[in-house]
């Protein structure tokens, strides 16, 4: 009896697949049914070389100057760092820079120089930072055989993410970051939604991958998410070296 019921139970069940096979051969959809046309893909021209701003993209800084930043210390006091062959240099312990205008969402291409005269050690040598929404810090420092902690080297999300390789350049010589930086969101109640990410190129080398902070940049403490405002302006930090910047420009993404 157990035999005839278990023969049973098979054969419906290979019932009910052969007629599952044979249904799933008999819809046949055009390839038409997986297109579509709409909406269409936005046109923008690149650049004449990758490094080059594209048709939509925000120049922050073309060569010629620094009208892009203002002052950190004096509000909206013209920025105080030197200009001069296509590059500007931070001027020590003048304070940090950032931008008039406000940023979320972005792509954004530096081009960046630690001092080609080595001085000091560690945290202490071609220290600078790009820092997104003005509290999002991608740490700029010679890391070019320089010993430091890792979630503080070049390329790191500063004291939160170390990068997955390193590819400095030598002092002197030009570093390149592209990054792709998602804005944290907040509810109405100033509960966090989802955190900031990021992912990073560093002279062609991924060193960060759409990793998730854990909040804005701390030296000293655990990071935590407090809500601020959608776009934000991008700063650049005086820790007193002489690290130079060229090439500076981004493309809003939201």
């Amino acid at each position: 009896m157990r035999f005839y019921v278990l023969s049973f139970a098979m054969a419906a069940g290979f019932f009910v697949a052969s007629s599952a096979i044979a249904q799933q051969e008999e819809v046949k959809l055009p390839p038409q049914a997986t297109e579509f046309y709409k909406p269409e893909v936005k046109k923008v021209a690149p650049g004449k070389e990758n490094h080059l701003p594209p048709a939509d993209a925000i120049v922050l800084f073309d060569g010629s100057s620094l009208n892009a930043w203002v002052s950190d210390k004096a509000g909206s006091a013209p920025a105080p760092w030197k200009v001069e062959n296509g590059t500007f240099t931070v001027v020590p312990r003048t304070g940090g820079i950032r931008t008039k205008e406000a940023f979320g969402d972005v792509q954004v291409h530096i081009e960046w120089s630690a001092p080609t005269v080595v001085k000091g050690t560690g945290q202490g040598r071609g220290n600078s930072g790009f820092f997104f929404m003005g509290k999002y810090e991608l740490q700029i420092l010679d890391s070019y055989d320089n010993e430091t902690y890792t979630n503080g080297m070049a390329a790191s999300i500063y004291k939160q993410h170390p990068p997955l390789a390193n590819a400095m350049r030598a002092p002197g010589e030009w570093n390149t970051y592209d990054a792709i930086f998602t804005a944290p969101r907040f509810n109405a109640n100033g509960m966090l939604v989802s955190p900031a990410r990021i992912t990073v190129i560093h002279n062609g080398v991924l060193v960060q991958n759409n990793v998730e902070l854990r909040g804005p940049t701390m030296y000293i403490g655990i990071p935590n998410y407090e809500a601020h405002d959608a776009a934000l302006p991008f700063h650049i930090q005086d820790h007193g070296d002489e690290v130079k910047f060229r090439n500076i420009w981004v493309r809003k993404l939201d």
